[in-house]
């Protein structure tokens, strides 16, 4: 129960963070940004009092270690890959636009319509 509540706190300051920015909209935009980066911060520091908060910075930290881990091909291979995607995709097209014809000729003839 006291989790939820701490949760509940968090998200409280997250949308008081974002208020204060529709509040201050006649100041400087380094204020309003600053009243969303306390707000953030302070649901942050709530959060991370919780089971739930732990866990989630757990899973944050072992996903970029898994991101660092990705090989990301290269210009070249990703180009290829574009070319090759885009022709089996016209490709395609057209063998569904003769197959449409010929369906179409085909319900033609059998309704005499032809």
């Amino acid at each position: 129960m006291v989790d939820k509540l701490k949760l509940t706190v968090a998200m409280l300051f997250l949308a008081a963070g974002v208020a204060g920015y529709y509040v201050l909209v006649g100041q400087p935009e380094l204020w309003r940004v600053l009243a969303i980066l306390v707000g953030l911060g302070l649901a942050v520091a709530t959060a991370m009092q919780t089971p739930t908060g732990r866990s989630a910075w757990v899973f944050v930290k072992e996903s970029r270690v898994e991101l660092s881990k990705v090989i990301w091909p290269t210009r070249k291979e990703t180009v290829q890959t574009t070319l090759v995607v885009i022709l089996l995709v016209v490709l395609i097209a057209i063998f569904l636009w003769i197959v449409d014809l010929g369906l179409i000729k085909g319900v033609s003839m059998l309704t005499g319509r032809s």
